[in-house]
């Protein structure tokens, strides 16, 4: 084992060189060109810079603003995301808290265009269906924030006090369009119109496919059902749903006695002691659907006589399963359960966020600077996601196992966390990174992809 002398080297290093690629994303959408005009300063440190600054952080895997002041005096994080100065904490702070409510509408327009933006001249795949679909999943999920006094920290739908945002991804990579941080006791379905009325129009202007909107049985409300059919109407596209069907108080029982009494049903039985029958029934719901394709219900009854152990059962035990659904007649109940079940990938990237980017305990007290700081991390949740999807899934990527999209973690890990070396020569910035470096070819290759639009 080798004895190293540790010395402080007389030249600029970094160990996040993927800054470089993030400040080259945010300067093909002229971020400063959209909020400097629009809330400008008399003095101090522009708008623009406390955005940028920001939002570097949360690429990083940083939300709390203490975490800006390891920065101040970095000069490759002032010139990787175009920055005369970086903002202080209290800065930082008391800039998000002062302009938190005006800029909601800031962090989706900067999202609306990193989302419309291209890369070496191609428009973002966001990934459709085999059924020529996109999906658009939305779900709650919950944020722990016990033991904190923060505003309208409440008991949520997972037994701890918390936030439970509302997050709404375009595609099957993991794109985030929306995510709006709710009150912990806030139900699901509760005003999800609102943000219907904003994810849906965006989503239309990014794909030009049908779209597919899941849920789960939380979101399962007519009143949501004809808001999905009211957009679709007004955009003039084709916007299907399907929505698992919440049975409340439903007779299981009468059903699965009418079912087995009736000799036209179809069991499958998948093993000893477990069946399954399929079907599906027209529904009459005003104002969801369209006489091409109207609002129908798949039903799957399981009857079970044995238990998980083997041993039987005195009565046979029932479970049944609904999801409504406008897709077309030539998707049969089979495919609507089978793209109902791929909406489960969406539980990975509530993770991503909760996880690799360290996003569950929100940074302030005050719910409006963390609504802020949620839609902001929605904007680098996709910087990163169009990075990994553009670099680590190229032949000459580090090597990872074969994979679609890559978590915003192995991002990180060999985008973002890269050593190099800043160096200026004859009038030009260089940025060296190592001889050893794996991923130099893609970094290279898509910092000069990202050419002015």
């Amino acid at each position: 084992m080798t004895d190293f002398v540790i010395k402080k080297l007389p030249y600029d290093l970094s160990s996040h060189a993927g800054l470089a690629l993030i400040g080259k994303h945010l300067k093909r959408i002229k971020i400063n060109a959209l909020i400097d005009p629009a809330f400008p300063v008399r003095s101090g440190i522009a708008n623009s810079a406390i955005i940028k600054s920001y939002v570097g952080l949360l690429c990083l895997g940083k939300n709390d603003f203490d975490a800006v002041e390891n920065f101040r005096s970095n000069a490759f994080f002032m010139r990787a995301l175009g920055l005369d100065s970086v903002p202080s904490s209290p800065t930082l702070r008391q800039r998000l808290d002062t302009h938190a409510a005006s800029w909601f509408d800031l962090a989706a327009e900067l999202n609306q265009k990193l989302l419309s933006s291209t890369v070496n001249g191609k428009p973002i795949d966001f990934g459709a269906l085999a059924c020529g679909y996109t999906p658009v999943d939305l779900d709650t999920f919950a944020m722990d924030n016990s033991a904190t006094k923060k505003e309208l920290v409440g008991r949520t739908y997972a037994g701890v006090d918390g936030y439970c945002p509302f997050a709404v991804y375009l595609g099957s990579l993991g794109y985030c369009l929306e995510l709006a941080l709710r009150p912990g006791v806030q139900h699901s379905a509760s005003e999800s119109e609102y943000n219907f009325e904003r994810a849906l129009p965006m989503a239309a202007s990014l794909v030009s496919t049908p779209l597919l909107v899941r849920a789960d049985s939380g979101f399962c409300s007519l009143k949501l059902m004809q808001e999905i059919s009211t957009q679709a109407k007004t955009m003039s596209r084709e916007i299907a749903f399907i929505i698992k069907w919440n049975p409340r108080r439903a007779p299981v029982e009468t059903i699965a006695a009418a079912r087995k009494a009736d000799t036209g049903t179809q069991w499958v039985m998948h093993r000893t002691g477990k069946r399954e029958c399929v079907w599906q029934e027209h529904l009459d719901l005003v104002k969801v659907g369209n006489q091409t394709n109207p609002a129908r219900r798949v039903y799957r009854l399981t009857e079970r006589t044995l238990d998980k152990h083997g041993n039987p059962l005195l009565l046979p035990a029932y479970m049944l399963e609904g999801w409504t659904t406008t897709l077309p007649a030539r998707l049969d109940p089979a495919d609507i359960i089978a793209l109902y079940c791929e909406h489960a990938t969406h539980e990975q990237f509530h993770s991503e966020f909760k996880t690799d980017m360290d996003l569950e305990r929100l940074p302030s007290g005050k719910f409006d600077t963390n609504y802020l700081v949620c839609q902001l991390a929605a904007v680098a949740m996709n910087l990163l996601r169009i990075i990994g999807q553009n670099t680590l899934n190229e032949p000459n990527a580090p090597v990872r196992h074969v994979a679609k999209r890559r978590r915003i973690k192995t991002v990180m890990q060999e985008m973002m966390f890269k050593a190099a070396r800043m160096i200026k020569h004859a009038g030009r910035w260089i940025l060296g990174l190592g001889q050893s470096d794996s991923g130099f070819a893609v970094f290279e290759r898509h910092y000069r992809q990202l050419r002015p639009t």
